[in-house]
């Protein structure tokens, strides 16, 4: 089965298929809608042959399905079908837990992902909890505020280091 992997960022959506060997990608940001998205990858992946898809997702993901708006991408991503825009099967998960996944090599991991915003997940024996450590109160607003790209433009990079 040749599945098309999906990581949706608050900066860029990226993509890769099973066999390929160059991910694809697509700028994202505020704008940028569940059906943006999804026209934007059929366009992208027109090429690659697929049978199934799996969504990184930059929020909280419960049973497969998005629960909450993403805080760096448009509207509309609760309740969509995904299954339905693609004609295919589909399996949706916080975007920090498949990155997780996707380097995990056993035992206990603790993943950081630094890139729009902040996104964590832990593995423990195999099984992946994600965690929003990003919308957590620090100092005058979240940890993604200082560890993110906001805080990179704000502090620049010699303090957000």
């Amino acid at each position: 089965m040749n599945v098309l992997a999906i990581d949706t960022g608050g900066t860029h959506v990226k993509i890769l298929a099973t066999g390929e060997k160059v991910h694809r990608e697509f700028p994202s940001g505020p704008r940028m809608t569940a059906v943006r998205m999804v026209a934007a990858i059929k366009e992208l992946a027109g090429d690659w042959k697929y049978d199934a898809v799996s969504i990184g997702y930059p929020g909280l993901v419960v049973h497969g399905h998005t629960v909450l708006e993403p805080h760096n991408l448009g509207p509309g991503w609760v309740g969509f079908d995904f299954a339905t825009a693609f004609k295919l099967p589909v399996k949706v998960i916080n975007d920090a837990a498949m990155q997780a996944f996707g380097s995990y090599q056993g035992g206990k991991m603790l993943f950081l992902g630094l890139g729009t915003g902040l996104g964590s997940a832990m593995i423990v024996d195999g099984l992946i909890v994600p965690m929003e450590l990003a919308h957590l109160p620090y100092k005058k607003g979240t940890s993604e505020d200082y560890v993110g790209i906001r805080g990179l433009k704000k502090h620049g990079k010699n303090k957000w280091r």
